[in-house]
């Protein structure tokens, strides 16, 4: 049997969600239950202002991500960074894009999971989920959450980023801090279970 094949997608300015997707990636891969592609959303915004927000360059090795996978992709994994409890404008402008795909059903039934980078604990760790879920769901997509599945959501001896919603990482206002050790197996557990789940599905 053919397994499924799963995007791992991504906004990151300043490489904290980057980091956590290649955690998902690991988990995803581990399994061997899937077929696992890295991509990234594209970028709206000014090379001149992302100079003057000191952001570093893209990975020019991961792909944009586009419509045309969407379609191709029989699950997803989607992570950005909040803004104001919400997603950025470059996820947003992509799925603005969408409104054939929706017109002819084209993402009925795919899985999608979810992850995240906040600036504090309180930034929209659960409330950008929340706020992103009608994008699936007027789609017909069927949103997988993580659950309490790791202990180390259950961590209160540190600053531990994630929730049951999605793995993720606090990268303070400044962005100083890069995801923990801990956080990056919130993630690893994400990738794991999500290909496990797929691939029953798929089965």
């Amino acid at each position: 049997m053919t397994k499924p094949t799963v995007y791992v997608v991504y906004y990151s300015t300043y490489g904290h969600v980057k980091t956590i997707a290649d955690s998902i990636v690991e988990g995803l891969k581990g399994t061997d239950l899937v077929d696992v592609k890295l991509c990234q959303f594209q970028e709206t915004l000014p090379q001149e202002v992302l100079e003057k927000m000191h952001a570093p360059e893209k990975d020019a090795a991961v792909p944009i991500f586009t419509l045309d996978d969407l379609t191709k992709g029989d699950a997803f994994l989607f992570g950005f960074p909040t803004r104001y409890g919400t997603v950025p404008a470059q996820v947003k402008t992509f799925w603005d894009s969408t409104g054939g795909l929706w017109a002819s059903g084209a993402l009925q039934a795919k899985m999608v999971g979810l992850f995240f980078s906040t600036a504090s604990q309180n930034g929209g760790q659960e409330t950008t989920a929340l706020t992103f879920l009608p994008n699936l769901v007027h789609h017909g997509m069927i949103f997988v959450p993580m659950g309490y599945t790791h202990n180390n959501l259950f961590d209160v001896t540190e600053v531990v980023g994630g929730s049951p919603y999605g793995a993720g990482t606090i990268a303070t206002s400044t962005g100083a801090r890069m995801p923990s050790v801990k956080e990056k197996e919130i993630a690893v557990n994400q990738g794991e279970r999500f290909a496990k789940i797929v691939s029953q599905y798929h089965a």
